[in-house]
């Protein structure tokens, strides 16, 4: 399970190598959101969240519900997503059984531009989150900034979106404080310390195999 960036007392966004959590380096080309570390409040206001769309996949009135808190940059939610979560998919999402519920963990500027991607279209979300977990260790490979960032938009442009919508998406300063916001609310209220995390039907656990989150589910739909 992956920890780095979920910090005792508390959820913080943490800043690496003393460079602000979202700076880009300047070589990076188009612009990528800049703000400063842990921005999620203005003026003493909490940030209104209302406008992130939670991310849903398969029947809204399925009998059993699965929540997910992942990171795009995470080794073992990459495993998740290309193993156990392709035979949920294929046997209960699809199905009708089973309704998906994926929420956004950020570690690092990285997996939060990645989010940012992935959320330009909503309706092309789970097809482009597919394609950042499959591709994962090829995207972060450099752990340069411009480099991963240009890697991002390629995944972008394959999977339909124009360089106008990437461009866009990418500079979306508040989006960004906003989505860092809603991941703060979310995990502090579900007490999230590492990912992947799964809910089945509302109760936590940690994760796990196939078979033991297989065992959780027909025992939810039977109940």
């Amino acid at each position: 399970m992956d920890r780095r960036a979920l910090l005792a007392g508390g959820v913080a966004v943490v800043a690496a190598g003393g460079v602000g959590y979202w700076a880009l380096n300047r070589n990076a080309g188009p612009a990528v959101t800049q703000i400063n570390a842990a921005t999620t409040e203005s003026g003493g206001e909490a940030v209104d969240t209302s406008s992130i769309q939670e991310m849903v996949l398969g029947d809204p009135d399925a009998p059993v519900t699965v929540m997910e808190y992942a990171s795009f940059t995470c080794p073992h939610c990459a495993n998740f997503h290309t193993g156990p979560f392709q035979q949920l998919k294929s046997e209960y999402i699809d199905t009708g059984k089973v309704k998906m519920v994926y929420r956004d963990v950020y570690f690092d500027r990285f997996g939060l531009w990645a989010s940012m991607i992935a959320r330009c279209e909503p309706n092309r979300f789970f097809g482009i989150a597919g394609m950042l977990y499959e591709q994962q260790k090829e995207w972060l490979a450099s752990r340069e900034p411009a480099a991963i960032a240009d890697n991002l938009r390629r995944i972008g442009k394959v999977a339909g979106l124009t360089d106008d919508q990437i461009e866009t998406c990418l500079a979306d300063e508040e989006k960004a404080k906003t989505l860092v916001a809603w991941f703060e609310q979310n995990a502090q209220a579900d007490e999230i310390t590492a990912t992947p995390t799964l809910f089945v039907d509302g109760t936590k656990h940690a994760n796990m195999n196939w078979t033991d989150l297989k065992a959780l589910i027909d025992e939810a739909l039977e109940g």
